[in-house]
């Protein structure tokens, strides 16, 4: 009877510790569920022209990215991890977008926030100007239904992040990275780089 005792002593005793660790992990499991995550966020792969990395694919022919460093005169050291992408427009009025489909749905009408570094190469091959990147969702590959985030026409060969926020307003599980021209009132040759995305998580969640 005294070893059964003590056995309860210490089961109760130890309550407190078993009802932390279990809150702790349902928290856990809340966060990892608010994530939508992305394959290959910092586009690691070996650095080649014309190249969609892993878990990435193109829009349209003539639409893939570059990936850096060592290639048309572009050696920016990367944000995070070994390799960036790098996208450019043409005189034609052609740009190059890539995207990828995520883990799960976003959900019409819940507030999402991911982020992504950019920057600019001075020299890309002729393709030097600085541009802007734009960032769409859509439904089915390459759909770009809504666009989501614009970013300012990025003239520094320094990373810099920046945040992006949205409202899905349908249900969307693509989503679409595009080379955009600046504000000149003509089309010309440009170029930005691309580095280490985040996940995707419900606005409020770190």
């Amino acid at each position: 009877m005294i070893h059964i005792n003590n056995v309860m002593n210490r089961f109760i005793s130890n309550i407190p510790r078993l009802s932390a660790l279990i809150i702790g992990l349902m928290l856990f499991s809340n966060e990892i569920q608010s994530q939508i995550s992305v394959i290959n966020p910092s586009f690691e792969d070996e650095p080649a022209d014309a190249t969609t990395p892993q878990g990435w694919h193109p829009c349209d022919n003539m639409t893939t990215p570059d990936i850096f460093p060592g290639f048309w005169g572009v050696y920016n050291d990367p944000s995070e991890g070994n390799t960036y992408v790098g996208i450019i427009t043409r005189e034609n009025g052609t740009y190059e977008q890539f995207g990828q489909r995520l883990s799960s749905k976003l959900k019409k009408g819940q507030c999402y926030r991911t982020a992504i570094d950019l920057a600019h190469s001075i020299i890309y091959s002729g393709y030097n100007k600085p541009i802007q990147v734009r960032i769409y969702i859509g439904s089915s590959k390459c759909d770009k239904n809504q666009l989501i985030f614009e970013s300012p026409v990025m003239k520094s060969m320094k990373w810099s992040t920046h945040l992006i926020e949205f409202v899905p307003t349908a249900e969307h599980e693509y989503f679409i990275i595009q080379a955009h021209f600046s504000d000149e009132p003509y089309n010309h040759k440009g170029n930005i780089l691309l580095d280490n995305l985040r996940p995707f998580v419900v606005c409020g969640n770190t």
